[in-house]
């Protein structure tokens, strides 16, 4: 019996019901979690909601923080009441930012989606492009700089590439803006705004285009070098089949699958965007509105800041799931003896 396995969701031939039911269950679960594990750690939530304020709140405000939190309930009425706010998008209010969290995640979503898909996009072109290039040089030795060159670059921290061009490109040459999306109190044209906003997305969008390549560029070369060995493959060159459709209509029609799997598992990470990136260049998306609940233990923007990033990877990777058995028929197949 020949096994056809998925490289990143097993083996193949399961029901769609049953892949269903198990993504729900990674819901269920997650949701669980995400209510259970932030009341399991040690400390009051008081003080995790006030910061350092809570030493100096009144009996009183104690009361009304924890009422206006639900913390006054019991763990199971609060799970029901989080159930219910979840459903109704009732997310509450940042304690730090005194803003809805619903409306503070529409501001920063937008902006995430920009630069991530764009490096998403920008990234598995040029990773795949190079890794298959990679491959298709090995017997010339040709690969090796582009090889050692991505091999350095995917070596070198976030924060440090990003802090060097912020100080070369922004602070020094004065060519891009050194922070935020776009240009305060202007009223430009819709295509002036439009370059605005793409000179401000400039240097981290590289900044995470230059980090991200390596994985691409691993993925298409290994894809490829195992592609040029099939039977089918060495058969085409025996037709005479020109060489380079034999490249592009047999080695890359195949090489690509594994590249899709880590393109669709990637896009599902789109929502938290990069932490370190947006903080570095004070770029307003998601992942700086993550770090700035963490580093001012906003409670509740925390909570469903992670929530909404972790159902996102969930679905996206089930519609990589789905959309995995179009791009390659022959894993519909049932196994067979």
């Amino acid at each position: 019996m020949r096994n056809l396995v998925h490289p990143v969701f097993g083996e193949r031939g399961i029901p769609l019901k049953s892949k269903v039911f198990h993504y729900v269950i990674m819901i269920i679960a997650i949701i669980t979690l995400n209510f259970f594990l932030p009341r399991m750690l040690p400390g009051s939530p008081i003080a995790t909601l006030a910061g350092e304020e809570a030493g100096q709140m009144t009996e009183d405000e104690r009361d009304r923080l924890m009422s206006s939190y639900n913390l006054d309930k019991s763990l199971g009425e609060q799970f029901l009441i989080y159930l219910k706010n979840l459903v109704t998008f009732q997310w509450g209010n940042s304690y730090v930012k005194k803003q809805p969290i619903v409306n503070l995640m529409l501001q920063a979503l937008p902006w995430t989606l920009l630069l991530a898909g764009c490096n998403l996009i920008l990234s598995t072109l040029i990773g795949t492009l190079l890794g298959a290039a990679s491959a298709f040089l090995r017997k010339k030795r040709k690969d090796l700089p582009i090889v050692l060159i991505l091999t350095l670059l995917s070596s070198l921290p976030v924060f440090w590439i990003g802090m060097v061009l912020l100080s070369t490109f922004g602070v020094k040459l004065n060519w891009f803006p050194i922070y935020g999306a776009y240009s305060m109190f202007q009223n430009n044209s819709w295509f002036a705004a439009i370059g605005d906003v793409l000179h401000h997305l400039a240097l981290p969008l590289f900044t995470l285009v230059i980090t991200s390549l390596m994985t691409f560029f691993t993925t298409s070369r290994y894809s490829v070098l195992k592609t040029i060995n099939q039977d089918y493959v060495s058969m085409a060159r025996v037709r005479g089949i020109p060489k380079k459709r034999v490249q592009f209509c047999y080695v890359m029609r195949n090489a690509l699958i594994p590249v899709f799997t880590v393109f669709m598992m990637d896009l599902g990470y789109i929502l938290s965007g990069s932490v370190v990136v947006e903080t570095v260049f004070s770029y307003p998306g998601l992942g700086s509105l993550m770090f700035q609940a963490v580093s001012g233990r906003d409670y509740p923007l925390m909570q469903y800041s992670f929530l909404v990033v972790s159902i996102m990877v969930i679905v996206m990777s089930f519609l990589a799931d789905l959309l995995y058995k179009r791009l390659d028929p022959g894993l519909g197949v049932k196994n067979e003896k």
